[in-house]
C-alpha cells in the first residue's frame, strides 16, 4: 500500500496560485471599475481586463474542478480539531461555488446586457445568450453580492492560511505552498 500523501500534488498548487493571484487582481479592479469619476479610456481599459480575465479564470476554475475530480486533496491531519476540518470543508466548497459563480455571472451580464467579450470573440464565440436587460441587471447584482462574499471568504481563507503558516507552523500552509514536489 502507497503511503499517504500529505501535500497536493504539484497540479493542484499552481491551479490554486493561479486562480488565488487572478482573483486578488480582478476583485480590486471589479470594485474600481465601476466608480463614478473615472476617465472613460481608463474605465474601458479596466472593463476589458475584467471581462479578459474572467475568461482566463473561467477555463481554470473548469480545469481546477475537473482536476480535483480526479484526484482528491490529501486529508487533513488527525490532529487537526473537527470544527477546523469542518470550517475548511465549509469556506472550500463556498470558495468554489463563488469562483464558479463569478465568471458565470459575469458572462450572463456582459453577454444578456449586449457587451462583447473580447478575447471570445475574437476566437469566434459569439454570445450564446439573448439580448435581455432583466437577466442582465439580475446578473450584475449577483456578480455585485458574490463580489463582496468572495472578498470575504478570500479574507477568511487568506487569514487562517497565515494563522497556519506563520502562528501555528503546524505545516497546513505548506501543503498548497507551490515549493514542493
Amino acid at each position: 500500500m502507497a503511503p499517504q500523501q500529505d501535500h497536493y500534488k504539484a497540479p493542484a498548487r499552481w491551479l490554486h496560485w493561479l486562480v488565488a493571484l487572478l482573483v486578488l487582481g480582478m476583485l480590486p479592479v471589479g470594485f474600481l471599475m465601476v466608480q463614478e469619476g473615472l476617465s472613460r479610456p481608463f474605465q474601458n481599459a479596466l472593463f476589458l481586463m475584467h471581462k479578459n480575465t474572467g475568461v482566463i479564470v473561467m477555463l481554470l476554475v473548469a480545469a481546477r474542478i475537473f482536476y480535483r475530480w480526479r484526484n482528491p486533496p490529501p486529508p487533513l491531519p488527525n490532529n487537526l480539531p473537527l470544527w477546523q476540518k469542518r470550517v475548511s470543508a465549509w469556506t472550500h466548497g463556498v470558495l468554489y461555488g463563488l469562483i464558479v459563480l463569478m465568471p458565470v455571472s459575469g458572462y450572463v451580464r456582459v453577454r444578456t446586457g449586449g457587451f462583447p467579450i473580447e478575447m471570445l470573440d475574437a476566437i469566434g464565440i459569439g454570445t450564446l445568450l439573448p439580448k435581455s436587460d432583466a437577466i442582465a441587471n439580475a446578473a450584475k447584482s449577483l456578480h455585485y453580492l458574490g463580489a463582496w462574499a468572495l472578498a470575504v471568504v478570500v479574507g477568511l481563507h487568506v487569514a487562517a492560511a497565515l494563522q497556519h503558516a506563520l502562528i501555528k507552523r503546524d505545516g497546513i500552509f505548506q501543503r498548497m505552498w507551490p515549493a514542493r514536489d
